[in-house]
């Protein structure tokens, strides 16, 4: 299980995500300079907390996904519509990230500064689709070597 290279790009992905939790992925900044961190969970502001738990569903759900398709190396199929179902997730975070940006953007009447930590989910999308091809070609491999028996 370990020695696929498979497994490999998944706990990647899986690592990235948890770091993606963790680290901010912008900041606002007011018109008096003041200045807010957007986390996945939500930013404070003015002595109220707005959440933002639709990303950090999504991050924490593609997290889960991604190791738990490490463990499906016996049915290759569903790991690859796992990975691909990940994928979609991602892609799904960042239109949600989109949405509470420009919602956030208006409610604080304030600029918005993206931060390095919003790169994690896209590389994440890029190693899903090196795990996908490399689980295709074990895939390809199995089916060769069953047509030989």
């Amino acid at each position: 299980m370990i020695q696929r290279i498979q497994t490999v790009y998944l706990l990647l992905v899986t690592g990235l995500l948890i770091a993606a939790m963790c680290m901010p992925l912008g900041y606002f900044t007011g018109a008096d300079a003041v200045q807010y961190t957007l986390m996945p969970a939500g930013v404070s502001a003015n002595n109220m907390f707005q959440s933002t738990w639709g990303i950090l569903c999504i991050l924490i759900l593609s997290s889960i996904i991604s190791f738990l398709t490490i463990f499906l190396y016996k049915n290759r199929m569903l790991q690859i519509r796992m990975t691909v179902f990940c994928s979609v997730l991602l892609v799904g975070f960042y239109l949600a990230f989109l949405a509470f940006m420009f919602m956030l953007k208006s409610d604080l009447e304030a600029t918005f500064r993206i931060s390095w930590a919003l790169s994690f989910p896209l590389i994440a999308i890029i190693l899903n689709y090196l795990a996908l091809r490399a689980i295709g070609r074990d895939e390809v491999m199995v089916k060769a070597a069953d047509r030989l028996r």
